[in-house]
């Protein structure tokens, strides 16, 4: 008997005897810094002269590894290697296929400092996002496997006499997973494993950024018994290989966490049928989004600033549920805005690789510190600067937590996904306006209400249109199973990533009527 899913607890840095797990985790990934990794291909280790050079960007001078990148006839490779594959791994006993990642889940909680050291040293997540990332992997695996489990035997639906009828899933094909890099490990865990335990297999495409956990990801899938073929790690470029595979006529779905501009690119080229392609692709997409936390004049003040500062700048603001709108009761607004900015301005700002001391680490890398410095640019002509607006990519791609005062809600920093330490401020006379301003952008991932108003969350409640909303808490940090995740609109297709119905994307269900 399965017990009961229980999320992942999250560890206490307070206490001594964690942060000196967690240093010497840190001790024990610096030690393997630097080494060459090939692509995995049919469960075969594949080495190309083309490489990947993944830096600490808390020390853009340090190198976490040198990864092979996969060419077009190297994914060509591994499409067939997956093909061949789903004959047999499509017809495991899904509890079969659930065990491996009961067990893969196990051995990453043995070593959970670990792989969270990596994520701090490859995503420069501080130790408490880093921490928070792994949890979120091992709860994926844990609840998905218990997903198919509930799944396996389908749906009772109704028979009658001389008949009976069965209404049972089937899985789909080969998919192509493109993983990003905020979630390192999460993410690309996650949209790997479930379509996986669903009897798919894979082509594993991670972040440019951050291939060595994904390939430390692989690592653990084979040791729990995954057969060969059935999940391919192969990093690469999107105009060598990525385009080729979302064309591919044997590709059955994308599985796709990314900026809209990318996701909406992936779903135009899935849309067309290729010769020789006999079924319509479907596209899993997170996209994004431009994430408002409004506070009502009857509202807990305290609970409001902590809920946006920590929204706007936990993992400097590289989440796609980021608050980066804050939009006030004009009642209100004064003191809300200067809580904020005294907030904002205790926070710390360096490298999390040594220790535990900074709350924000880096940015991605060059072209996301470039990125976000030019919206700071263009906030400083669209609303009053407050606190921050500085960047210094000397060591590390470090940007400082930024607010911004008094932004008309149309202004661009209210309107474009920044993703990055910037948070735009904006006022309503009362709470109809604050609703129709958290509204009107062409996103709809997450939202947040403080209030103490019932009337006026119940109110949200039915016209705040967003995938996930939140009550008197902050905008982030969604646990698998207990906050199912994803949005509307230009957030993506709203697939719910951690919810009871995530699987049935990657199945399609068979009704079978037998006559006696």
């Amino acid at each position: 008997m399965v017990v009961p899913y229980r999320h992942e607890p999250f560890t206490d840095f307070t206490v001594e005897e964690n942060r000196k797990a967690y240093q010497e985790a840190l001790e024990f990934v610096k030690s393997q810094l630097g080494q060459e990794y090939p692509l995995i291909i049919n469960g075969e280790k594949v080495f190309t002269e083309d490489k990947t050079i993944s830096e600490n960007p808390s020390n853009k001078e340090e190198v976490v590894g040198f990864v092979s990148k996969c060419s077009r006839e190297l994914a060509e490779k591994a499409m067939q290697a997956a093909d061949e594959a789903f004959k047999s791994w499509k017809k495991w006993d899904p509890a079969a296929r659930a065990n491996i990642l009961f067990k893969a889940s196990a051995m990453i909680r043995r070593r959970k400092h670990e792989f969270s050291a990596w994520l701090t040293y490859e995503a420069g997540k501080p130790w408490k996002e880093a921490d928070a990332d792994t949890a979120e992997a091992i709860d994926f695996l844990e609840y998905y496997a218990r997903q198919i489990l509930r799944l396996k035997d389908g749906i009772e639906i109704n028979s009658r006499d001389g008949e009976h009828n069965q209404f049972t899933y089937i899985p789909l094909g080969v998919g192509v997973t493109i993983s990003p890099w905020n979630f390192a490990f999460a993410i690309m865990a996650g949209t790997t494993a479930g379509p996986m335990v669903a009897g798919n297999t894979i082509l594993l495409k991670p972040a440019s950024t951050t291939p060595v956990i994904a390939y430390k990801f692989m690592e653990v899938l084979l040791e729990a018994g995954l057969p060969k073929g059935v999940v391919n790690y192969i990093p690469g470029s999107s105009a060598e290989m990525g385009d080729y595979l979302v064309d591919h006529p044997r590709t059955r779905f994308i599985n796709f966490t990314g900026s809209k501009k990318v996701g909406l690119h992936i779903a135009e080229r899935a849309a067309k049928v290729q010769d020789g392609q006999i079924w319509m692709k479907r596209v899993i997409a997170e996209m994004g989004g431009k994430d408002t936390i409004i506070v009502d004049d009857n509202a807990d003040l305290d609970l409001a600033a902590e809920s946006i500062v920590y929204s706007a700048f936990g993992f400097s603001g590289q989440k796609c549920s980021a608050c980066s709108r804050a939009v006030i009761h004009e009642k209100v607004y004064d003191t809300v805005l200067e809580k904020v900015v005294n907030r904002t301005k205790e926070l710390t700002v360096g490298p999390v690789y040594q220790d535990n001391t900074n709350f924000m680490g880096p940015v991605n890398d060059q072209a996301a510190f470039e990125k976000v410095l030019n919206y700071i640019e263009v906030g400083k002509q669209e609303g009053k600067l407050m606190v921050g607006g500085e960047g210094d990519n000397t060591t590390g791609y470090f940007i400082k937590p930024t607010v911004f005062a008094d932004v008309a809600p149309d202004a661009r920093i209210m309107q474009e996904e920044i993703f990055g330490p910037v948070v735009a401020f904006a006022k309503a006379k009362d709470f109809d306006e604050l609703i129709e301003i958290a509204n009107n952008t062409e996103y709809g991932l997450t939202g947040a209400v403080i209030s103490n108003n019932r009337d006026h969350l119940e109110q949200a409640r039915e016209d705040f249109h967003v995938g996930n909303l939140y009550f008197n808490r902050g905008c982030t940090a969604a646990i698998v199973g207990y906050h199912p995740f994803g949005g509307f609109n230009m957030s993506g297709t709203d697939s719910k990533a951690g919810g009871p119905d995530y699987l049935l994307h990657f199945l399609q269900p068979k009704t079978v009527s037998d006559m006696f």
